[in-house]
C-alpha cells in the first residue's frame, strides 16, 4: 500500500474513532417529499425555504435558458462566460439590495472567498466566532490579521476595534446557519461607522430579508446566495461600483472559474421576481406561520435542537429517519464540541400535517430533559 493510501486509511480510522464518520445519502425528490433507499420520507434538511426550487416559473426560466444558451457558461466570466442573463440578474440584485452594482458567482462559498481574500489584504478582519466556513476560509486566504469576536457580542467587538489600527473589516452572517439566530446589525453597524470599518454581511439564510440600518457613513458590502431563499444555485455580492470592479479584477475566486450556468442564472432571476411579488410576500407569511407551529417568534426557519453528545444526536436522527422524517444530525467540526444537534429547516413546501407529524415524533424521540420540548409548547 502506498504512503498516501496508508495515510488516508489512518485518517479515516481517526474519523471513525471520533464518531464523526459521514457518508452520502441519495435523496430522490424535487421538494420536501421524496425517497431514501426506496422508502418515502419527508425532509426537514432542505434550505429551499420558500419552495422556489420547484416553482413553475423558475423551472420554465431554467428550461428556456438551456434552449437558448446550452447547459454551461463554457468559460470564466471574463473570457466568454458572461451571458446577457448574468447582467440582468446582477442589475436586479443591485436594485433589490439598493447598491450601485452586483456581481454573480458560481456559488456563495466562492463569493465570500473572493470578497475576503481580495479586501482582507488591506487590513484587519473582525469575524464572528460562529461565521460560516466560507467566511473563515476567505479570511485564511487573505492571510490577513484576523480577530474573532465572541458570537454576537457587540461589546467584545467594540473592544477589539478600539485596540486595532489601520483599515478594518467587520464580517458577520445575518442569520447563523446552525443556530438560526440573527446578528445585532444595528449595533454592529454603529461600531463600524465609529471605527471607519467596512461592514460585510452574509445574507445567505436571511429569507425574511435584511433591513440594513440607515446610518450615515456606513460602508457596506452585501453577500448572499441564490441557492437557499431563491432555490437555485449561485452566489452574489452587492456594493459600490468601485468594490465590485475590484472583485472583477482581483477576485481570484471570480476570475479563475467558469461562470454560473445560464440555467441557474435564469432560475435565480425568475425566483427573485417571485420573491419580490405579492406571491413572495404570501410565501414568507406562510413560512412564518410554520415556524410558529414549532417555536413562536423564532427569527428564522432554522431551528436547532442542541443535544450535546454526538452519539445522542446521531441516534436521534437515525430514529427519526426510520420514522420517515429526515432531520440531520450536525456534529463537530461544523458546530463546537459538546453542541451536537438536530437541525430543522422549514420550507413552505411543508404542509401543516408534516409539521405536526414532526412535532409529535420529536416529543416521542427526544430526551425528556431536552430544552426544545419546553420551548415548543
Amino acid at each position: 500500500m502506498s504512503h498516501w493510501e496508508t495515510w488516508a486509511q489512518d485518517q479515516l480510522a481517526a474519523v471513525r474513532r471520533d464518531g464523526r464518520w459521514r457518508s452520502l445519502i441519495a435523496y430522490d425528490g424535487a421538494d420536501v417529499s421524496g425517497k431514501v433507499n426506496g422508502r418515502d420520507i419527508v425532509t426537514f434538511a432542505s434550505n429551499d425555504y420558500l419552495g422556489l426550487a420547484s416553482h413553475p416559473q423558475v423551472r420554465a426560466a431554467a428550461h428556456a435558458a438551456i434552449d437558448r444558451w446550452g447547459t454551461g457558461a463554457t468559460a470564466s466570466r471574463l473570457i466568454v462566460g458572461t451571458r446577457p442573463v448574468h447582467l440582468e440578474l446582477e442589475a436586479a440584485i443591485a436594485e433589490w439590495k439598493h447598491t450601485e452594482r452586483a456581481l454573480v458567482f458560481p456559488n456563495g462559498f466562492s463569493a465570500n472567498l473572493a470578497v475576503l481574500s481580495t479586501l482582507g489584504v488591506a487590513g484587519t478582519i473582525f469575524s464572528d466566532a460562529l461565521n460560516h466556513a466560507s467566511i473563515i476560509d476567505g479570511c485564511r486566504l487573505a492571510a490577513a490579521n484576523v480577530k474573532v469576536f465572541r458570537h454576537c457580542d457587540v461589546e467584545h467587538l467594540g473592544d477589539l476595534l478600539l485596540n486595532a489600527t489601520g483599515p478594518k473589516i467587520v464580517v458577520t452572517d445575518v442569520v447563523f446557519s446552525m443556530d438560526g439566530d440573527v446578528a445585532p446589525l444595528q449595533a454592529i453597524a454603529e461600531l463600524c461607522v465609529r471605527h471607519d470599518a467596512l461592514l460585510v454581511v452574509d445574507e445567505a439564510h436571511a429569507v425574511f430579508g435584511t433591513e440594513m440600518p440607515a446610518i450615515e457613513g456606513l460602508q457596506l458590502l452585501r453577500v448572499g446566495t441564490l441557492s437557499k431563499t431563491l432555490g437555485a444555485l449561485g452566489g452574489w455580492v452587492a456594493g459600490s461600483a468601485a468594490l465590485i470592479d475590484l472583485l472583477i479584477n482581483r477576485g481570484r475566486a471570480f476570475i479563475f472559474t467558469t461562470g454560473l450556468s445560464p440555467a441557474d442564472t435564469a432560475a435565480g432571476l425568475a425566483a427573485l421576481h417571485v420573491y419580490l411579488s405579492e406571491e413572495g410576500e404570501a410565501l414568507r407569511e406562510r413560512l412564518r406561520y410554520l415556524i410558529d407551529q414549532l417555536i413562536v417568534a423564532h427569527p428564522s426557519p432554522i431551528i436547532p435542537i442542541i443535544l450535546g453528545e454526538e452519539a445522542i444526536a446521531v441516534a436521534a436522527a437515525k430514529r427519526l429517519l426510520e420514522a420517515g422524517l429526515w432531520v440531520p444530525a450536525i456534529r463537530p467540526p461544523t458546530v463546537p464540541v459538546g453542541t451536537a444537534r438536530l437541525r430543522i429547516a422549514l420550507s413552505t413546501a411543508h404542509t401543516d400535517e408534516m409539521v405536526q407529524r414532526l412535532k409529535l415524533a420529536l416529543s416521542e424521540q427526544l430526551p425528556a430533559n431536552c430544552g426544545f420540548l419546553d420551548a415548543s409548547r
